[in-house]
């Protein structure tokens, strides 16, 4: 991906409206510059998992009618997703690595195989470069760092997904254990998983459902194992866009 120098953008030059940049780790700060200079967000929002935070997503997702109350239950909602923005499919899916070999089983001559599918780094990069740039102007950035696992287990997997949907982060809290406590194991140097994802914004610039932007056209789900990164572009469906799902 196109690094914050190549593009000409600093982290500083952007508005947190939540949290201290100066707090994250010196690798979670590049993965952030290095998103936000990709994908050209209004703001930062650096989650950190509070109940605060959540109700302020919740509040703000009504606001765009992307969930509505259901008032038999306390705390129950109902999405309704853009009708083209469907779960992962086979084709849309694809494993990064030099050789093909590593990724999948090679078939005999005359057989095509149907065991998952590879994509060489050439085209791993234009993938990114033809759907990421400026993917979420007029929108909030938000880092949501997680753990699969307890916190501080050797066998918990920590990650960093960057995402532009406010309907992932509230799922993300529900799902993992997120927030600020991960961030500060990070801040200890671990390693972590690189997750970026972006409902997107399709090539006409015209979205066709404002309460459940996506890319149906352009959707795509990548994975680069060399690199620890995972990227998701333009659906909001969970099984695509929860990108912790991958790791379990």
């Amino acid at each position: 991906m196109a690094t914050a120098s190549e593009a000409g953008l600093k982290y500083s030059h952007l508005r947190t409206v939540n949290g201290d940049p100066a707090r994250l780790s010196p690798k979670v700060r590049a993965f952030v510059e290095e998103s936000a200079a990709l994908c050209q967000p209004d703001k930062i929002h650096i989650c950190d998992g509070s109940d605060a935070e959540n109700n302020e997503l919740l509040a703000t997702q009504q606001r765009q009618g992307t969930i509505i109350p259901l008032p038999k239950y306390d705390n129950c909602w109902l999405a309704r997703t853009n009708p083209a923005d469907v779960a992962r499919v086979e084709s849309k899916t694809f494993i990064c690595t030099e050789r093909r070999e590593e990724t999948v089983p090679t078939p005999k001559a005359g057989v095509t195989g149907t065991l998952g599918n590879w994509m060489p780094p050439q085209e791993y990069e234009k993938a990114i470069s033809q759907r990421f740039p400026g993917c979420m102007k007029g929108r909030t950035m938000y880092v949501v760092p997680f753990s699969m696992g307890p916190v501080g287990s050797p066998l918990s997997k920590i990650g960093v997904e960057i995402t532009d949907s406010p309907y992932v982060v509230a799922s993300m809290r529900i799902m993992t254990r997120m927030g600020s406590n991960v961030m500060e194991q990070l801040y200890d140097g671990d390693e972590f998983v690189r997750c970026l994802h972006s409902v997107g914004t399709p090539a006409s610039g015209v979205v066709d459902m404002p309460s459940w932007p996506c890319d149906p056209e352009r959707t795509i789900i990548l994975h680069k194992p060399a690199l620890n990164e995972i990227v998701s572009y333009g659906s909001g469906y969970g099984g695509n866009s929860l990108l912790e799902k991958t790791l379990m």
